[in-house]
């Protein structure tokens, strides 16, 4: 006979062990899994308002290092922010290393060659350039090619517009070491240049050489020379003054010319309305010569404006 305990626990009291007659209500289970979900989704809302407010300080701080200037004094980050458009830009910023050598000449010859384009003024070329005749480069990329034809035509003035910090850097060193007085470097959109800073009739030529081809099929629109870019374009272009274009990508070569020759105030230097031979004032930069290497044909075109 077993022994039984003396004050046996009473079954279904709190205390008494689980039996398969110990109730098991349905308020208590279902309170118990009301409770579990709503910390699971407390615990998980907290993680999705957590990650949006990194995000957002994340984002914010993107901004800031956007609008806050490089270096005291030199290009700002962003000239026209007051100009804010949404429309499709043909450049893409980029900030990348500027170098010991790039840091001094913007911080030295900044102040006497540089300019912002903030689209608050219409400058004064004439003052700007001492009375020289003035050609705007759009898109310099590292300066070399624009420092030469500084050097070799020291009675033309040019500016030069670019959005690439080490290249406006490479450009003043380049242009201070020859000795060219003739160089202006212009930060910034030059839509909101020639659309907002420049007189009528004011420059005697447009230069863009090798702008970004943007390749795939749903960039095209991206492409710099477009009827509304040679719209701008004229009316600031003095009578006789030449746009001259140059490209290695030869689809983009045939949407130049397809796109000049349809314009009004444009006519074609080259008697067969075709692409132009290489001037001997344009130099054979380090990026063509790399293109020329890989078999790539490099297009010039000379546009009259009428």
């Amino acid at each position: 006979m077993s022994e039984q305990p003396l004050n046996p626990t009473p079954a279904g009291s709190p205390d008494a062990p689980p039996t398969d007659e110990t109730p098991t209500g349905p308020a208590r289970t279902g309170s118990t899994a009301a409770d579990a979900l709503a910390d699971a989704t407390a615990e998980e809302t907290t993680t999705a308002d957590e990650a949006a407010a990194l995000r957002a300080a994340s984002f914010e701080r993107a901004r800031r290092l956007r609008m806050e200037p490089r270096f005291p004094g030199g290009p700002a980050a962003d000239p026209a922010g007051s100009h804010h458009e949404r429309r499709i830009r043909s450049f893409q910023p980029r900030r990348s290393r500027v170098t010991t050598g790039q840091q001094e000449s913007l911080e030295r010859l900044w102040p006497k060659w540089g300019l912002d384009i903030d689209g608050r003024r219409v400058l004064d070329l004439a003052e700007l350039f001492d009375g020289l005749p003035v050609v705007l480069e759009i898109g310099f990329g590292m300066g070399e090619a624009t420092a030469q034809m500084a050097a070799d035509d020291p009675g033309t003035g040019i500016l030069a517009v670019d959005v690439h910090t080490p290249g406006q850097g490479n450009l003043l060193g380049l242009a201070d070491k020859a000795g060219s007085t003739n160089v202006r470097v212009a930060n910034g959109d030059a839509v909101i240049l020639l659309r907002e800073m420049l007189a009528p009739e004011s420059l005697d030529g447009l230069r863009v050489f090798f702008p970004d081809p943007w390749p795939k099929a749903r960039h095209h629109k991206r492409r710099l020379i477009q009827p509304d870019f040679l719209d701008l374009v004229a009316p600031v272009l003095k009578p006789g003054a030449i746009v001259h274009c140059a490209t290695d990508w030869e689809p983009y070569a045939e949407q130049m010319l397809e796109v000049l020759t349809a314009h009004p105030r444009f006519e074609n230097t080259t008697a067969d309305g075709g692409y132009a031979p290489r001037p001997a004032f344009r130099p054979l930069t380090r990026f063509e010569g790399q293109g020329l290497d890989k078999g790539h044909v490099v297009h010039d075109l000379l546009f009259a404006r009428v």
